[in-house]
């Protein structure tokens, strides 16, 4: 037989098991607490301002995709080595360059709007449109571009081009 006595100084009473229970909840209280102070810190959750509005104009946007892609363009993003600097390169398929648009745009980092950076582009040769950069920390970038043809009629929709950067040190 083996011996499996106990202590007998020791006694288990109720104040034990009160102070043993209080003291598992308060450290999952903590931990959680800790998590959705984390979590809530980090990232609203919101990926749209006005989804309800953004979903009844939902055919309206796959139509002006189905626009943009029938024009055929050749759309190629640079960013200077030195970053401070992009340029957006648009041709028309038979490799004219598509003159005359006029850009609104933005870089900023894709998981949050607060390092968005409003961009000037202007035209500096036909077909060729470039920005002025400040200077880009390392990591993941989002760049937004809006142009519209000076022809447009009213309602077209505008020519948009979205591309991920990722800048290495």
């Amino acid at each position: 037989m083996t011996d499996t006595t106990m202590d007998a100084s020791f006694r288990l009473t109720g104040r034990h098991v009160l102070w043993s229970i209080l003291a598992f909840f308060g450290v999952v209280f903590a931990v959680n607490g800790y998590f959705l102070y984390a979590a809530l810190s980090t990232y609203t959750g919101v990926v749209s301002q006005q989804p309800y509005v953004k979903g009844l104009h939902y055919n309206d946007r796959i139509a002006a995709d189905a626009l943009q892609q029938s024009r055929g363009w050749v759309v190629k993003l640079d960013v200077a080595t030195s970053r401070d600097s992009l340029t957006l390169a648009l041709d028309e398929p038979s490799k004219a360059p598509v003159t005359g648009l006029k850009f609104d745009g933005f870089v900023g980092r894709p998981s949050t709007a607060a390092q968005d950076i409003k961009l000037e582009i202007v035209e500096m040769a036909p077909g060729r449109y470039t920005a002025r950069l400040p200077h880009l920390a390392d990591g993941a970038w989002l760049v937004r571009l809006d142009g519209t043809l000076p022809s447009a009629k009213p309602g077209e929709p505008p020519f948009r081009y979205t591309e991920r950067l990722w800048l290495k040190p």
